[in-house]
């Protein structure tokens, strides 16, 4: 099921002409997004679902320009 829907976002995305490397940074900085609210914020317990370092977690926040949300 989870296989044969991401097979038909990938479709869609090449027939868009998104490039790999657009594709994988909209995925990471969703996946994080979706973690951090999973976790109410807590940076440690959003980098234990990731499986990302607290650090590298921070650092790719910052470079995504992810912030909580008042």
């Amino acid at each position: 099921m989870l296989r044969d829907e991401l097979d038909k976002l990938i479709q869609a995305m090449i027939e868009r002409g998104l490039t790999f490397d657009d594709a994988q940074k909209e995925f990471e900085r969703q996946f994080i997004s979706r973690a951090l609210a999973k976790s109410n914020f807590n940076v440690c317990k959003a980098a234990k679902i990731t499986g990302l370092h607290r650090n590298t977690l921070s650092r790719k926040m910052a470079s995504y320009k992810i912030k909580k949300s008042a």
